[in-house]
């Protein structure tokens, strides 16, 4: 079913793995984390553990960095049987500084796009995580001027979308969301009969991947680079 964006007036804009690169961080954090914990379990038992104790703290702790660096200290206290020492513990917290300290690598185009979008579109952020860290790296993107609004979620469900837009004024079949997420920037938005485009990155947290039986009969586009968007709207 071709898809008719001539009625968008408000754009929407996921940040991580959209904008500028995330999950390559994580997935490096990991490797660091098995490493440290490497003694106790092997480096697959490990990162089956963290996982786990990732989602069973999502509803307590939220998404990003300092939520994972929680889950990490968690997991390696477990993992240990209770035995880690002080030192792997303070490496851990190293590992979640580091995270927070990485430069903010955009992604190939993005800042043509924006620059260009806004000249025809409200462009929003629609983001989840830490807000402090999403803030951070927002300022250190350069990318703040495009945005006539930026939110924070606590998580990306029809719920939260519903909520936003009802809040600026937007009517779903108006706007469109852009994210490299299917679980979080594409179902949620044509569940509520808004309008989404796909662009997958490299990298998908476990978290976030959808089964194909979620997507069949959805009306969505998946295009493969950012800057394809300004041959799709008019």
């Amino acid at each position: 079913m071709e898809i008719d964006y001539k009625h968008i007036k408000v754009i929407g804009f996921d940040a991580d793995d959209t904008l500028w690169v995330n999950e390559t961080y994580f997935r490096d954090a990991e490797i660091e984390f098995g490493k440290l914990l490497s003694d106790y379990e092997t480096i697959n038992k490990i990162d089956q553990e963290l996982y786990k104790k990732e989602i069973d703290n999502l509803d307590l702790y939220g998404y990003g960095v300092k939520a994972f660096t929680l889950s990490m200290v968690e997991a390696a206290l477990e993992i240990s049987n209770y035995n880690v020492s002080s030192k792997i513990i303070e490496g851990v917290l190293h590992i979640g500084k580091n995270m927070l300290d990485k430069p903010v690598e955009l992604l190939d185009g993005v800042e043509c796009v924006l620059k260009s979008l806004s000249q025809n579109y409200r462009l929003i952020l629609a983001t989840k995580g830490d807000l402090l860290d999403q803030e951070r790296k927002l300022e250190k993107s350069g990318l703040t001027k495009y945005f006539h609004h930026i939110e924070v979620l606590s998580d990306k469900k029809e719920a939260n979308y519903s909520k936003l837009l009802n809040h600026l004024d937007i009517k779903p079949s108006e706007f469109l969301m852009i994210g490299n997420s299917l679980k979080s920037d594409v179902l949620p938005l044509v569940n509520i009969k808004a309008n989404a485009i796909h662009i997958p990155f490299h990298t998908t947290w476990a978290h976030e991947q959808v089964t194909e039986k979620e997507t069949n009969g959805k009306n969505y586009r998946t295009i493969n680079r950012l800057t394809d968007i300004l041959n799709l709207l008019p």
